[in-house]
C-alpha cells in the first residue's frame, strides 16, 4: 500500500501545481509545475521544521523513498518515449535522417569529451580536482538531450518543421547512446576488474543498442498485425500498454536498450500500424490515450524534478562551478552539432539560422539528473549532482522559456536579410 499512497500523494500534487499555474503563472505546463516544486522545496528547507514539522517530514521520508532512477529509467522513460514516438511523422524522420543518426551519435560522443576535458582542466580554478574518468562521466550524462523535455516543449515553441525534426529525432535515439556510454564509463570508474578494451566496449554498445532496435522492431511489428486482425480500440489500447510494460522487462532480461526498443515500437505503430491496423475511430482513442498518458507522467517528472532539491545537501557549495558548467556545456554542444555540420553533414541543405537553434534547442532533464543518482556513493557523487542539477535547472527554465523565441528572432532576421538582398540586387 505504501507504493499507492506514495503515487497518490505525488498525483495530488501534481494537479495542485498544474492547476496554480494554469491559473495565475500561466508558464508551460511542465516549466510551472517544476517551478512550483522548487519554490515549495525552498520554503521546505528555510521554515518547513518550524512551521510544518509533520508534514516537513513526511514529504523528505516520500522522497527520499522513491528511486528516482528506477522510476524514470525503468519506468516513465519507457511511456513517455514510446507516447512522444507514437506521434512522430517517420517521413520527417526519413527526410533528416542522416542528421538526426549523426546528431544522436557522433554529437553524443563529442560533446561527452569536449565536457570532460574542459572540465577537467576548469574545475581546479574553484578549488576542486575532479579525477578525468568522473569529469567523463558528467560528460556522458549531461551531453543527451532530454526527450521528454524537448517533446513538451517543442510543442508550443513553434520552432520551423525542419529544425523540430532534428531536434526531436535526436533527442528520442540518443539516450540509448549515452546510457550505454554512461554505463561503460560507470563500470570503468568504478569496477576494477572492467577491461574497457576497444573490443569490449563495441561489444556492449552493439547488443544495447543494435538489441533495442531489433526487439522494438519486434514488438512493433507484432502488435500492428494483431490489432490488424481486430480494430478495437480497447484492445488496442490494452495491447500498446502491453508493448511499453512487458517490452520493458524483455529488454531488462536480454540486457539490450529498452529507450531505443521504446522508441522504434512506437515509430511503427504510429505509423505502418496506423495506416494498416486501425480505423479512425481506434487511431482516435490510441492517439488522445497515449496523450493523456503523457500529460501525466510529465506532470510528475517535473513534480520530482523540482522536488529533487530537497535530496541535494548544498546547492550553493557548487555554485560557481555549476555556473560555469552551464556554459562548458553550451560550448560543447555548440562544437559538437558544428563539426558534423561542417564535415559529414556538410552537403545536406540548411537555413543558416538552424544551428544556433539547434544548439540552444539542445534541453537537458529528468535522464541526466536520473543518470547521477543512479552513480554509487563516492566521493565525487555529491558534486556532479550539484552541477547536473544547475545546468538542467538553467536548460529547462532559461533554454526551454526562450527556444521558440531564440528560432522566431534568428530566422526572422534571415527573411529580413534575404529580402534586403532582394531589394539590394534591384
Amino acid at each position: 500500500m505504501e507504493l499507492y499512497y506514495s503515487f497518490s500523494a505525488l498525483i495530488v500534487l501534481a494537479s495542485i501545481f498544474a492547476y496554480v499555474n494554469l491559473r495565475f503563472l500561466k508558464l508551460p505546463g511542465t516549466i510551472g509545475i517544476m517551478l512550483i516544486a522548487m519554490l515549495v522545496s525552498v520554503a521546505i528547507r528555510l521554515v518547513g521544521d518550524e512551521f510544518f514539522p509533520d508534514a516537513t517530514k513526511e514529504l523528505y521520508e516520500l522522497f527520499n523513498d522513491l528511486d528516482f532512477n528506477e522510476i524514470l529509467m525503468g519506468a516513465m522513460l519507457n511511456f513517455l518515449l514510446f507516447a512522444g514516438a507514437l506521434h512522430v511523422n517517420i517521413g520527417d524522420l526519413k527526410n533528416q535522417k542522416w542528421a538526426i543518426m549523426t546528431y544522436a551519435t557522433v554529437s553524443v560522443v563529442l560533446s561527452a569529451f569536449i565536457v570532460s576535458g574542459i572540465l577537467y582542466y576548469v574545475a581546479p580554478l574553484f578549488g576542486i580536482n575532479i579525477p578525468y574518468i568522473f569529469c567523463l562521466l558528467f560528460g556522458t550524462l549531461i551531453s543527451p538531450t532530454d526527450p521528454i523535455v524537448v517533446l513538451g516543449i517543442l510543442k508550443q515553441a513553434k520552432v520551423p518543421k525542419s529544425i523540430e525534426t532534428k531536434i526531436t529525432g535526436e533527442s528520442l535515439f540518443n539516450d540509448g547512446v549515452a546510457v550505454v556510454m554512461f554505463a561503460v564509463v560507470l563500470q570503468i570508474a568504478t569496477n576494477p576488474n572492467f577491461e574497457a578494451t576497444f573490443g569490449s566496449v563495441s561489444k556492449l554498445f552493439l547488443i544495447e543498442a543494435v538489441g533495442g532496435i531489433a526487439l522494438g522492431a519486434f514488438l512493433g511489428l507484432t502488435a500492428s498485425n494483431l490489432m490488424k486482425k481486430i480494430d478495437d480500440y480497447k484492445v488496442s489500447v490494452l495491447i500498446t500498454l502491453s508493448i511499453v510494460m512487458g517490452g520493458f522487462l524483455i529488454a531488462k532480461e536480454l540486457h539490450v536498450s529498452s529507450p531505443l526498443a521504446m522508441v522504434i515500437a512506437g515509430l511503427i505503430i504510429g505509423n505502418y500500424g496506423k495506416a494498416v491496423a486501425m480505423s479512425k475511430e481506434t487511431q482516435d482513442y490510441l492517439g488522445k490515450f497515449w496523450e493523456l498518458i503523457d500529460e501525466i507522467m510529465n506532470a510528475i517528472l517535473f513534480l520530482f524534478i523540482g522536488f529533487e532539491l530537497l535530496l541535494i545537501d548544498d546547492l550553493m557549495d557548487q555554485i560557481l562551478l555549476g555556473v560555469a558548467s552551464i556554459f562548458i556545456v553550451l560550448f560543447s554542444r555548440f562544437l559538437s552539432i558544428l563539426i558534423p555540420f561542417k564535415t559529414l553533414l556538410r552537403k545536406n541543405p540548411y537555413s543558416p539560422g538552424s544551428l544556433p537553434v539547434m544548439v540552444w534547442g539542445g534541453i537537458r532533464g529528468g535522464v541526466s539528473i536520473a543518470l547521477v543518482l543512479s552513480m554509487p556513493a563516492s566521493e565525487w557523487k555529491e558534486t556532479l549532482l550539484e552541477i547536473t542539477y544547475i545546468v538542467v535547472l538553467f536548460s529547462i527554465v532559461v533554454q526551454g522559456l526562450t527556444v521558440g523565441k531564440v528560432a522566431k528572432k534568428i530566422l526572422k532576421d534571415e527573411d529580413n536579410n534575404d529580402d534586403n538582398l532582394v531589394t539590394d540586387s534591384h
